[in-house]
């Protein structure tokens, strides 16, 4: 497998001007396509500012970022936007959904902006809500949804526009159990099934038990990378 995501020597400082805090300490990341790779770590650790640089939401005070052998660090602000719209889905811990659209609105709206004719947009949007167990519930606004329901619909709207890479920060943390191993079957099965390449930011166990590869920080370095020979989960599977 290729390496698709390459931080190298990547640092970002805050408080620059009094007492410097490292959030991201000299980083270097090498992610291959297809990888289910668990970022973890303590509170204030750098998992989630790690993964904000890797996907152009924040940029890094030293160091780069390539994106399939393109630094997306020289990007400008506007070809920063499209290269996110065209390659990158992300799962927030909030679900950032938008409160006037529907569940299937909010699901297509990265693909209107993409530009997708209606039959695509339609046929795209049907697979997912069959996927996460919601096809009664497309047309329901997110106040009248679940916890659970709302991340659900968050990432069917990443994976929407079949993106390279889905980049989730903290995508259980809100979730009962039966949530979370729903979502968690959703994310692995379209990771095998579409070669997308999964990169989540957790401290849930839940996720961890299931990651292919695990990376620890700590006080914004990284201190272990460990490559699973088999998750929990695959195990109980096995012995079934």
């Amino acid at each position: 497998m290729n390496t698709v995501i390459d931080a190298h020597d990547v640092s970002k400082i805050y408080n620059k001007e009094t007492i410097p805090v490292f959030a991201v300490n000299n980083v270097h990341l090498h992610i291959k396509k297809g990888e289910f790779t668990a970022l973890v770590g303590p509170s204030g650790s750098g998992k989630t500012t790690l993964l904000n640089l890797i996907g152009g939401l924040d940029n890094p005070d030293s160091g780069n970022v390539f994106i399939e052998d393109l630094d997306i660090t020289k990007l400008s602000a506007n070809q920063l936007i499209e290269f996110r719209l065209k390659n990158i889905g992300f799962v927030f811990q909030s679900f950032n959904l938008i409160p006037v659209l529907t569940a299937k609105e909010n699901v297509e709206f990265i693909m209107l902006l993409q530009g997708i004719k209606k039959s695509v947009r339609d046929a795209r949007v049907k697979q997912l809500f069959r996927e996460i167990g919601m096809d009664d519930k497309m047309d329901t606004r997110p106040a009248q949804l679940s916890g659970g329901q709302q991340q659900r619909v968050a990432v069917a709207r990443a994976l929407a526009s079949k993106p390279k890479f889905v980049l989730a920060d903290e995508p259980t943390a809100n979730l009962d159990s039966k949530s979370a191993s729903n979502l968690l079957d959703i994310m692995a099965k379209l990771n095998k099934d579409e070669q997308i390449t999964f990169l989540f930011s957790t401290h849930d166990q839940r996720v961890i038990d299931r990651a292919r590869r695990v990376i620890t920080l700590v006080d914004g370095r990284i201190v272990s990378d460990t490559a699973a020979v088999s998750t929990k989960h695959e195990n109980a599977n096995v012995q079934k």
